[in-house]
């Protein structure tokens, strides 16, 4: 015989490993859903790769471009997904309350922010899968330890991250587009991406490498282009970044 209540769902939270997962789920598919978010992310790294390969625009020194382009545009692909378009998209939920609605739920905050960074990763796999297929496709021909580029990408994004969610913890929302956006052009063009670093001048050259783009940039290229080791130095540049910003971002995020 049934007994009364058989069927009566318990009462309570769901695991907090299911509600990551549905969060960053959730995550996922409303940043692919958003037309500006996929051109930041898709649109501009795939036409900066297939152009710029194809098209003698840009000297990128001895070898095939597609060489050198890779690893850059690669970088910009992170750049896009942990910075811009994270920056972006955090500082409007901020703005409309979504942020605190959702720090008044069973979810707790710092759970939130793991399932925003899990979106993250997904959507660089994705990216990287895309920009690879398509680098061969262009006749790339990479090289070195996929090890050292699996850190590269993983300091990179958390360097990234901690600087989207400052932006975005602190500034407006319309302050955070205008900067975001801003910010991506100017690493574009200055992040040793699609222009290597040594056509700058000297003075400028030491800045601008100290840049996470640039560090990101310079260690993937290392490696895939030249087959170097471990680049530590670049590593040592994006760790920085990273523990700085992500502290700093801890310490001044505003929910509201």
């Amino acid at each position: 015989m049934t007994t009364a209540g058989t069927y009566t769902p318990e009462p309570g939270a769901a695991p907090l490993s299911r509600m990551i997962a549905a969060q960053a789920v959730l995550e996922t598919k409303m940043l692919l859903r958003n037309g500006e978010q996929l051109l930041l992310t898709v649109v501009i790294p795939t036409l900066l790769l297939a152009l710029f390969s194809s098209v003698d625009i840009v000297d990128t020194g001895a070898g095939k471009a597609v060489d050198f382009l890779t690893p850059g545009v690669l970088a910009l692909a992170v750049m896009s997904t942990a910075f811009t378009g994270q920056a972006i998209g955090t500082g409007f939920e901020r703005r409309y309350g979504v942020l605190k609605r959702l720090a008044s739920s069973p979810l707790p905050r710092w759970a939130l922010m793991t399932a925003k960074t899990a979106s993250v990763l997904v959507t660089e796999i994705l990216q990287v899968i895309l920009l690879t297929v398509i680098a061969f496709a262009l006749g790339w021909s990479p090289h070195g330890n996929p090890f050292a580029v699996l850190l590269l990408l993983v300091l990179g994004t958390a360097a990234f991250s901690g600087l989207g969610l400052l932006m975005a913890g602190t500034l407006k929302a319309e302050a955070t587009l205008a900067a975001a956006n801003l910010v991506f052009l100017l690493l574009l063009v200055g992040g040793g991406v699609i222009v290597p670093l040594d056509k700058f001048p000297s003075g400028a050259q030491d800045v601008l490498g100290l840049l996470p783009i640039s560090a990101l940039s310079d260690g993937l290229r290392s490696v895939l282009q030249h087959g170097a080791g471990m680049p530590v130095g670049d590593l040592g540049i994006l760790a920085v970044w990273a523990v700085v910003g992500l502290a700093v971002a801890g310490r001044f995020f505003r929910w509201e």
